[in-house]
Parts: structure tokens; C-alpha cells; sequence
């Protein structure tokens, strides 16, 4: 049996912008992939054609797809951040549900990614870095005890640790590793972090739980739990189009979604939606605080200038220099990120003496004019760049843009007559 039998059926979504979506779907095609649409959502694909595994893809490797279960999608999906809002994702890594939620919130929008164990917090941080989610920032807490002002976020996603006993299908140990009684220690956590999100909430704000297990003891009486101590009101969810349903087993739950993942042909999940009551009008305002890192200096945005960076391809918010390294710090962080709290915005580039080299695979630092340009539609060009080799330059300068097909991509080094890739 082939790559492309076995891996039939994966789905994947769109990590882009709307505007860069043909691009991706250039990629794709270029280079033997054909897919699907999904019914949910016009960011879900599912594969017919993998001719080599999907995560090996140029679509893959610059951010432009996420691999990912479609059960997985729904939570953000179903929490469904108005544009612009600030949203919290308690417990994020890898990043596919944090990224979507950045998606979903927008440009003038803002995801804080919350990742208790620091091995994991580097995989969100690459991650969201790779789809190029600018507007987020990361933290390392534990999820319980963030130091966040009390109702001071009008959106979160609480996608808590579980026994992940809708997984069987792709892990079959999962039900031996957490037989029921393991799994008291899962469900005292996840009320910890209930609790601590439904203080975060501010009034008339919606929260997301949703786990990949089965358990009722996870699922459904947490849902009752959160009704009946933490007074939040269940908001129903509709499954929606592609997605069976489970019947809910514990009476006053009717309004939750059990993923039946045979049905759906995905993962087995579980999710509930929740609002605060209350006037959003009533909720504490933070006080602003004080930046990590200091903003830069005239010199400095010379040197940027000098490399392409346009300010006002950004998101609203400043450039911030940490030592070397510049951050984006989104106007939400700024205004919602307390002293207390140690946190990272998404990572530009790096002063090397006094110059800027903007990290290449950051699409909104690339030059809209002014710049060569290799342009091409042969993915092996592409690939000939990403494994160490050269390509004649475009022309002349420091630096120039990649694109396939006319759609910008990434940034080149020129060396003398040859451009070359380089993402160190």
C-alpha cells in the first residue's frame, strides 16, 4: 500500500490569511495535492491526493496549512471570537487551536497562548511562528493560577490535559494508560482551571471546555460543575454540517456536543460552551503595564526601514527590542498582559551590530515595493533554496522577496550574483 492510500482521508486547514489562500493552494497543486472541502468550515480541507506526507509540503513548511483532526478545529471555530477581540487559550501547545483562534480574531484582534510545560511552550512558540501569527503572544503558567486581572477577557478556549480517550483509534494504549481511576487527578485539575477561567471572564463573555475524551467524569460533569458552582449558563451548540452526535449522559446537559467520531469520520471530542452573566460594562479595566523590552530607538527603525520593514503592514501595536531580538507586541498585550506576568510577543528578527535581519519566513515584514523579486512557478527552485543551495539573484542589494506565481512568500539573502535561504 502507497503513502497515498494510507495517509487517505487526513484533514488539514487553511493557517493563513484569506489572501494568501491561493498561494497555498498553488503550492499544492504544484506539487501533486488534491483535497476536499469540508462543510463546517471554509478553512477545512480533507486530503484525496498525498503523493508524499502532507507535513513535508512547501504549503506545510511556510505556515500556509496545519495538519490537524477536524474535531480539533471545532473549538475555536465554536468559540468564535468577534473580530478584533483579545482571546486567552489557557492550554495551547501545540498551537493549531491557538493559531485558528488568531485567524478568527483578526488583525486588530489578539491571542495570549498559555503553555504550563516550558518543552511544550517552545513547540507553540515554533509553531506560531512558522503559521506566522503575528498577533499572539506566549506565556509559561500553570493554567490555574495565571496571574491575569479578573474578568478582563471576553473570549477563552479551556481545551484542559484529559485522558484523551477519543484518540483510541490513532493511540490504542490511551484506554490502559488512563484507566478511570487515573483519571481523578485529570478531572481536580480541570476544575482548578474551570474556576480560574470563569474568574478571567468578564461578564457576557464566552468560554470554550472541550476535551478528546469520552469520560463523562471530564465532560459532562464538568459541564455541571461549571453550571452549578461556578454560575455559568450553558450556551447549546448545533453540530455542525459533517458531524454526528453522541446523545449527552447526564441529565441538564442537553446543549453540549459528543463528537461521535465513527460517525464523523475524526477523533472523538467533547464540547461546551458557556457565557458569564453580567454586563460586559461591569468588568475591570487593567492597568496598563510596562513593556518587556524597551521600544526601539531612532537608529533602530532606520535599520528597519532600511530593511524593507514597513510599520504599517503590522497589526496595531509596537516593536519591541529584547537584547538582540525584536518582538511584536500587540495593542491588546499592551493593554492586558499585567506586570506580574512573563511573557514573549511573536519574534521579528534580530539586530546583528546595527543592522536588522527580519526572520524570512515572516510574511508582513516583507517589502511591498522597492526590492528584487525571484519570481518563479517551479516548486524544485523552491526546494533547491530551502536545501543550502543558491539561485542567480534578481538583482542587486542585501536582500529580496520570494514568490511563486506572483504571490510573495518569504525573504532571500543576495550574495554577491547568487541568493541563497537562510533562516538562522
Amino acid at each position: 500500500m502507497n503513502d497515498s492510500a494510507i495517509h487517505q482521508g487526513r484533514t488539514f486547514r487553511l493557517a493563513c490569511l484569506p489572501q494568501e489562500a491561493d498561494l497555498a493552494d498553488e503550492l499544492l497543486r504544484a506539487q501533486g495535492y488534491s483535497w476536499a472541502s469540508e462543510p463546517f468550515s471554509p478553512l477545512a480541507r480533507r486530503v484525496v491526493d498525498e503523493p508524499v506526507p502532507l507535513g513535508s509540503s512547501l504549503a506545510a513548511s511556510f505556515g500556509l496549512i496545519y495538519i490537524q483532526d477536524k474535531s480539533s478545529m471545532l473549538p475555536p471555530l465554536l468559540l468564535n471570537p468577534t473580530p478584533g477581540q483579545p482571546v486567552l487559550d489557557m492550554c495551547a501547545s501545540p498551537g493549531g487551536k491557538t493559531s485558528l483562534l488568531g485567524l478568527l480574531a483578526g488583525r486588530e484582534g489578539f491571542v495570549l497562548g498559555n503553555e504550563p510545560n516550558r518543552s511544550r511552550l517552545e513547540t507553540l512558540r515554533r509553531n506560531l511562528h512558522r503559521m506566522n501569527s503575528v498577533c499572539s503572544a506566549t506565556c509559561c503558567e500553570s493554567g490555574e493560577k495565571m496571574p491575569l486581572v479578573s474578568e478582563s477577557w471576553p473570549a477563552i478556549l479551556l481545551d484542559p490535559p484529559c485522558s484523551g480517550w477519543g484518540t483510541v483509534d490513532k493511540n490504542p494504549g490511551v484506554m490502559t494508560i488512563w484507566r478511570e481511576e487515573k483519571t481523578e487527578p485529570l478531572v481536580r485539575l480541570q476544575r482548578e482551571l474551570l474556576a480560574h477561567a470563569a474568574d478571567l471572564l468578564v461578564p457576557g463573555g464566552v468560554l470554550m471546555y472541550s476535551t478528546c475524551t469520552t469520560n463523562p467524569r471530564e465532560n459532562e460533569e464538568q459541564a455541571r460543575y461549571a453550571m452549578d458552582e461556578l454560575g455559568l449558563v450553558l450556551d447549546p451548540i448545533t453540530p455542525p454540517e459533517g458531524f454526528g452526535a453522541d446523545p449527552t449522559s447526564i441529565p441538564g446537559t442537553e446543549g453540549v456536543f459528543r463528537v461521535d467520531g465513527q460517525a464523523s469520520g475524526s477523533q472523538g471530542f467533547f464540547l461546551s460552551r458557556f457565557i458569564k452573566p453580567g454586563n460586559p460594562d461591569d468588568a475591570v479595566r487593567p492597568e496598563t503595564a510596562e513593556l518587556p523590552g524597551r521600544a526601539l530607538s531612532s537608529a533602530e527603525q532606520q535599520a528597519c526601514a532600511e530593511a524593507g520593514v514597513q510599520a504599517e503592514t503590522l497589526p496595531p501595536g509596537l516593536m519591541m527590542r529584547f537584547k538582540d531580538n525584536v518582538f511584536f507586541v500587540h495593542d491588546h498585550a499592551r493593554a492586558l498582559l499585567p506586570a506580574a506576568l512573563r511573557w514573549q510577543g511573536y519574534l521579528l528578527g534580530k539586530f546583528t551590530g546595527p543592522r536588522f535581519r527580519p526572520h524570512p519566513r515572516v510574511r508582513a515584514l516583507l517589502p511591498t515595493s522597492g526590492a528584487p523579486v525571484l519570481d518563479t512557478s517551479e516548486v524544485a527552485e523552491i526546494e533547491r533554496l530551502l536545501s543550502g543551495q543558491s539561485l542567480p539573484a534578481p538583482g542587486k542589494g542585501k536582500f529580496a522577496v520570494l514568490a511563486f506565481k506572483g504571490a510573495p512568500l518569504a525573504r532571500l539573502t543576495i550574495k554577491g550574483a547568487r541568493v541563497l535561504w537562510s533562516d538562522r
